[in-house]
């Protein structure tokens, strides 16, 4: 749930980080921001279960291009300017990198390939790459040593050296950077499989806990260091439940089905006995996860897009600069 003092109105509008905006409002601020996307595209770029429409893209997401395209713009020129003020020579240059945050289910993978398409369609066609978390997973084989395989997700699954130093070596401009590969068919990092970010303009980085501040007394940077801009989904905790669950009694019966998938076992289940394996794996292990982990990082974010029960984006809230 939103933060309860800005909801309850308890903390007065001139002293909240966040200018909030309605639906209306904020489609009003698309201009003349062309759709580039067709019908076909967002059935394709859309995840399980995770619905989006040509009118979601146009009220939503045309005005965060828009936005996005002037801060990218402002921040190269930032860079070129630091880089005349030092008197340095080289052509480097340094991505732009995009955050996106939230709950399992609440459609990140959706909203990150959107606007990766959308941004990659700009009128100077740039370099707009995807990279999601979950390659930096823990293995499940060390998961299992640690005791931690009902803890996946959780801020302590992932390889966060890894992951630093995967972001570290993009944010500085190197070329041909590895980042592994995860399947979610077998629910495990896929060995000695990469893909290569390759100095790209733009860089979307796309998981759970992205926006986790370090811990105390750790003088080490934490990933959200390296964003320039973060967007984080919500949707109040019943929605992304149920959007869980339906979730799951879909993939039950398509890729669960696979001889490969790890989860397998859980195809032939009855509807009641799905059901209820769904709603005991949201309890234990992606609740605790939203509510320990994930929702207390939602005010870090540059943008909050909240959703309602049907998936559609009726709230924004853009961070005050």
């Amino acid at each position: 749930m939103m933060d309860s003092r800005v909801e309850k109105g308890d903390v007065p509008a001139e002293l909240s980080p966040y200018r909030h905006f309605t639906r209306t409002e904020w489609a009003a601020l698309r201009a003349d921001t062309p759709l580039t996307l067709t019908i076909e595209d967002l059935a394709r770029l859309q995840s399980v279960n995770d619905p989006i429409s040509v009118e979601e893209v146009i009220a939503i997401y045309l005005p965060l291009s828009r936005l996005l395209a002037l801060y990218v713009a402002a921040t190269q020129g930032l860079f070129k300017a630091t880089r005349s003020f030092l008197g340095a020579e080289d052509g480097g240059k340094m991505p732009y990198i995009i955050g996106v945050a939230g709950s399992v289910a609440v459609g990140k993978s959706t909203t990150a390939r959107v606007l990766q398409a959308l941004l990659s369609r700009w009128a100077n066609t740039p370099k707009v790459e995807l990279v999601t978390t979950d390659g930096f997973l823990l293995p499940n084989a060390v998961l299992q040593e640690e005791g931690l395989m009902e803890r996946k997700g959780f801020p302590e699954s992932y390889d966060g050296a890894a992951l630093i130093r995967f972001l570290s070596d993009v944010k500085a401009g190197k070329r041909n950077v590895p980042a592994p590969v995860y399947s979610h068919l077998v629910y495990d990092v896929v060995p000695d499989k990469f893909i290569t970010v390759d100095r790209p303009d733009i860089l979307i980085v796309e998981g759970l806990n992205v926006l986790q501040p370090g811990k105390a007394g750790r003088e080490i940077p934490f990933v959200s260091d390296f964003f320039d801009f973060s967007v984080y989904l919500h949707a109040e905790e019943a929605a992304l439940e149920k959007w869980y669950i339906e979730r799951f009694m879909r993939l039950r019966q398509t890729a669960f089905r696979d001889p490969r998938s790890f989860f397998r076992k859980y195809a032939d289940l009855t509807d009641e006995e799905a059901v209820d394996t769904a709603h005991g794996i949201w309890t234990r292990i992606n609740l605790r996860n939203l509510e320990e982990n994930i929702l207390p990082t939602m005010l870090r974010a540059s943008l909050i897009l909240t959703k309602d029960q049907h998936h559609k984006i009726e709230k924004v809230a853009l961070r005050k600069l």
